[in-house]
């Protein structure tokens, strides 16, 4: 079950990130063209940010791939914070896509804005509807495949659709300002260009955080290793769980336990409960390794 698992993860992660790239790909280019013959730079800016989007999609096709590798001898736990460290890179992507966006917002404020023609709202309006729809299926997936590469890319589709959502509110009062005569209108692309970059930067900033949190060998809470608890005490055999970690390895978790047992039974009785409760604790895929050490039981407890 643990490897059907795994290939069925690995095509549904691998799928979503390639629907990211196609995605990314096409509103790079529409919003490109439209935004120079519209003469919009919010547009031009907001398709820089999609091709930012690209780029992240690709590194995440990359870790995903790298998180399948089986286990190695420089690698005995495998490949899974391959993922993690994608987000990073993601994470980091999405970081300096805001600066820019934030430099490039301030430097309209010195130089003349032209007007943008109405074609420019549809095509950003356009790309809203997708990246909303890309993040909702994104992170929907990576939370049903706790693939951290996949959550993080999809909140790089919702930064995406925020950028669009600036620059519709920019397009459309500078659309306005130039039909009232209105001048200090136009400059409300550059003030909506502003938030959205420190909104991005935030989230680059969180997402990069707990991205390298999961990297250092965290540990479960307890509440969150309950279940894993239960099962191992349910094993026939199992007089008493000393001690279960859980340390989070991308995307699955390798399990040191100690349990004890009966010290009149014989080591391989030992070992087969030993076995047994591994059994149950990769059962659903998300344990991938179960390192298992058996103790004697006694009332005043053991190591």
């Amino acid at each position: 079950m643990n490897e059907d698992y795994q290939e069925e993860r690995y095509k549904k992660v691998r799928f979503g990130a390639l629907v990211g790239i196609f995605a990314n790909i096409v509103l790079a280019l529409l919003k490109g063209i439209i935004g120079v013959f519209a003469d919009s730079r919010a547009l031009i800016a907001d398709a820089v940010h999609s091709a930012s989007d690209v780029a992240g999609s690709v590194a995440v096709l990359i870790g995903i791939r790298a998180a399948k590798l089986p286990p190695d001898r420089d690698h005995p736990y495998g490949h899974g914070k391959a993922e993690t460290v994608t987000a990073i890179i993601v994470a980091v992507l999405l970081f300096i896509v805001g600066l820019e966006i934030a430099i490039g917002a301030i430097r309209s404020f010195f130089e003349p804005i032209l007007v943008p023609s109405i074609i420019a709202v549809y095509t950003v309006v356009f790309s809203i509807v997708v990246k909303e729809a890309m993040f909702r299926y994104k992170i929907k997936l990576g939370r049903k495949y706790k693939s951290d590469a996949l959550i993080t890319d999809a909140w790089h589709h919702r930064s995406d659709a925020i950028s669009s959502v600036a620059a519709l509110i920019g397009i459309g009062a500078a659309i306005l300002g130039g039909s009232l005569d209105i001048e200090w209108l136009v400059y409300a692309d550059p003030v909506a260009g502003i938030f959205v970059s420190l909104l991005i930067i935030k989230m680059g900033w969180k997402l990069g955080s707990e991205a390298i949190h999961n990297t250092l060998d965290h540990v479960l809470h307890d509440e969150d290793t309950q279940e894993m608890f239960e099962k191992a005490s349910a094993v026939k055999g199992v007089f008493l769980v000393h001690e279960l970690l859980a340390r989070e390895h991308g995307h699955y978790v390798i399990v040191d336990i100690k349990i004890a047992v009966d010290p009149e039974i014989t080591v391989e009785e030992g070992h087969s409960i030993g076995k047994e409760v591994k059994g149950e604790l990769m059962e659903d895929g998300y344990v991938q390794d179960v390192r298992v050490h058996v103790n004697p039981y006694s009332k005043e407890g053991s190591e």
